[in-house]
């Protein structure tokens, strides 16, 4: 399939990461923002951070999502006229809230809001809305309202979201977005609200969307592409293997074994694809393995695996298997500089516990900029190809 007939049977969305002009084939440019994490590091705030994290996971019985790392945006349209914001795009939740006009929070005064007002085809739903994210809470109500993807090429006319009154100052604090789009499944949305992709399929010409992140970290270049409807056939191998997923919740599949240098390990694992973390979390005797084997060092004021940046040189690959096949991730997509022209980096890695039961991994961007993830809503499974740079 040739891109002209691939532009025309998909939206396309082009990622980069300070501007918003009209690409040339009138498609919106979306954004690659700084890491929340990086953002508070430099702020002086990652301790302040880690402490109200750990606190909103110990205090409530509610699933808990970070944000910790980079993160993808894209300008979606609300209302009639359309009102534009720029929102994370996230495979690891299925809400879409927005901050609303009639959130006074003085450290969001600076926040794209939403204003009802304004939109012809509002309708008021007022049910009261809240979610729980380890960097802090959003809360308001419901509302519905006409919804466009993609410079008005794909829509849903009746799209109930949530309009956030108040929410974390780590989100406010946060300068790249205004709202998150979750991408993921019915089954873990808040408030049985359906996810607007599960909206959106009547108008794709196929179930699915691709995901291509480009490995360009400077935030004036391209970032990536994330394609609704369609394969990309110009930035993603065309040889796709997929795996079905072991449940509709996030976008969950099995992989039995990991392997770094001499130290292997196989096991039935199961593991989340996030486009909300730029890094691999997974079991901690594991990561302790690649630590071990890359020189690194656990940092507890830090929370990251520290080691000289020129270990990368020399680091072998990390592979994962998955249905059967071999995943090669190169050691620069998981050993990455505190900041540019540092000599100490950082791995990549954060444990999480599982304790045998659910997901014991998650495979975010370092994974995602090598394999293009290609997720078929239609098919219940999960697709991987080698991503071209």
């Amino acid at each position: 399939m040739g891109l002209s007939t691939l532009l025309n049977m998909t939206v396309i969305l082009t990622l980069i990461a300070d501007k918003m002009p009209k690409s040339s084939e009138g498609m919106p440019l979306l954004v690659r923002t700084e890491s929340l994490r990086k953002q508070l590091m430099r702020k002086g705030k990652w301790e302040e951070f880690k402490a109200a994290n750990l606190a909103s996971r110990v205090s409530g019985g509610q699933t808990v999502i970070d944000y910790e790392d980079f993160y993808y945006n894209g300008i979606i349209q609300l209302g009639t006229p359309p009102q534009n914001f720029s929102v994370q795009l996230d495979t690891g939740s299925s809400n879409l809230w927005i901050p609303d006009k009639t959130n006074t929070q003085a450290i969001c005064a600076k926040k794209a809001k939403f204003d009802s007002s304004k939109s012809s085809t509002y309708v008021t739903n007022g049910q009261s809305f809240s979610i729980q994210y380890g960097s802090g809470p959003a809360s308001g109500f419901l509302g519905q309202d006409k919804l466009c993807l993609g410079d008005s090429l794909i829509c849903f006319n009746t799209q109930v979201f949530a309009q956030a009154t108040n929410v974390g100052n780590f989100f406010c604090d946060n300068d790249g977005f205004n709202g998150i789009l979750g991408l993921g499944w019915p089954s873990i949305s808040v408030d049985h609200v359906t996810p607007p992709m599960q909206n959106l399929l009547p108008t794709l010409d196929m179930p699915l969307f691709t995901v291509w992140l480009d490995r360009k970290g400077a935030v004036v270049q391209s970032a990536g592409l994330f394609t609704y409807g369609g394969l990309d056939t110009v930035h993603c191998s065309a040889q796709v293997n997929y795996v079905p997923l072991v449940a509709e919740t996030y976008w969950e599949f099995a992989f039995t074994g990991v392997s770094h240098g001499s130290y292997s390990q196989t096991y039935n694992w199961r593991a989340i694809s996030d486009t909300g973390t730029s890094f691999f979390g997974g079991a901690k005797p594991v990561i302790d393995a690649i630590a071990n084997n890359t020189g690194a060092v656990y940092s507890s004021q830090q929370g990251l695996y520290l080691l000289p940046c020129s270990a990368s040189a020399t680091a072998p690959p990390i592979v994962f298997t998955i249905g059967g096949m071999p995943y090669s991730i190169p050691a620069f997509e998981y050993i990455e500089p505190m900041s540019v022209g540092s000599s100490q980096c950082y791995l990549t890695f954060f444990t999480i516990g599982g304790g045998g039961f659910g997901v014991n991994w998650i495979f975010g961007d370092p994974f995602i900029r090598t394999y293009c993830n290609i997720y078929h809503i239609g098919g219940q499974k999960i697709g991987f190809a080698l991503a071209n740079h």
